[in-house]
């Protein structure tokens, strides 16, 4: 009686303990036992991600994708606003979960951060409109004041593509000049202290609704790079969960309707990419 008495507690403590460690496991996934899916976000970089003028909530592309994200992974998302230089070291120390805010996915980031790319861009040349027929080529930036982000990689894209294109041809070289953000170099140049200026290709259209058809693109995109969302590399159950709710996404129609929300459509990934590798 003793030894069934025994049989029968050891026992359900064994069930008891393997729901336990079940829903202990099913808790860590994805987001390490947390109900909610942590975004950091920089919301000046249309029609990424900005701030509503009417009701100040934020809104834009990042902003539907990492909503529908969040459904597909059964979590909440909260946005968690910061500094594009920060948005790093919150990833890597745990302090967000994820990067959703307009990120290029390049070689050097990869050391610490897995992408997870949803849009093609690539850096794109552009003045004002008022300007543009003095711009039939791209090599008519040679020698001109070109800004552009110091966040981004744009201004040493800027300086590969005028070594390429300019001093190798034997015209003056970009004279690159560091901008703090894409709104600022737009400013400097309605002001006449920059002569053209880089943004990514893909924003250009939205801007011009914003203000006017105030730009015009010099060529096209100058290099082919990816918009991703940042991982950290030691949480792969997570990274797991993103990626395969970004698959559904694909493969349901739901990311092809808020790309044509956000007039995007041109700018599509046609299946799931990580860390550039197609």
């Amino acid at each position: 009686m003793i030894d069934s008495l025994f049989r029968r507690t050891v026992g359900g403590f064994l069930l008891g303990a393997v729901a336990l460690t079940a829903s202990f496991a099913h808790a860590q996934t994805p987001v390490g036992g947390k109900g909610t899916l942590t975004a950091a976000i920089v919301p000046n970089y249309p029609p990424f991600e900005y701030k509503d003028p009417a009701t100040d909530e934020l809104t834009g592309f990042d902003v539907d994708l990492g909503n529908a994200l969040a459904a597909k992974m059964g979590v909440k998302l909260k946005w968690e606003e910061t500094s594009f230089d920060q948005m790093m070291s919150a990833l890597t120390t745990h302090r967000v979960d994820v990067i959703l805010s307009g990120m290029t996915d390049l070689p050097a980031r990869r050391e610490s951060v897995n992408f997870l790319d949803y849009i093609k861009t690539g850096p794109q040349f552009y003045t004002l409109k008022a300007n543009g027929a003095q711009y039939a080529s791209m090599e008519a930036v040679c020698g001109k004041r070109v800004g552009s982000s110091r966040r981004t990689s744009f201004p040493d894209d800027t300086k590969t593509w005028s070594d390429a294109h300019c001093v190798k041809a034997g015209k003056p070289a970009v004279v690159v000049v560091g901008t703090d953000g894409s709104a600022d170099a737009r400013l400097q140049l309605r002001q006449g202290r920059l002569d053209a200026a880089v943004q990514g290709g893909e924003t250009l259209p939205y801007q011009n609704t914003l203000e006017k058809d105030a730009y015009a693109p010099i060529g096209q995109p100058f290099l082919l790079q990816y918009t991703a969302i940042g991982m950290a590399k030691d949480n792969t159950a997570l990274s797991d969960a993103m990626t395969q709710a970004f698959g559904k996404l694909l493969a349901d129609g739901t990311y092809k309707k808020i790309l044509t929300k956000w007039g995007l459509q041109e700018h599509a990934v046609s299946k799931v990419v990580v860390n550039s590798q197609e």
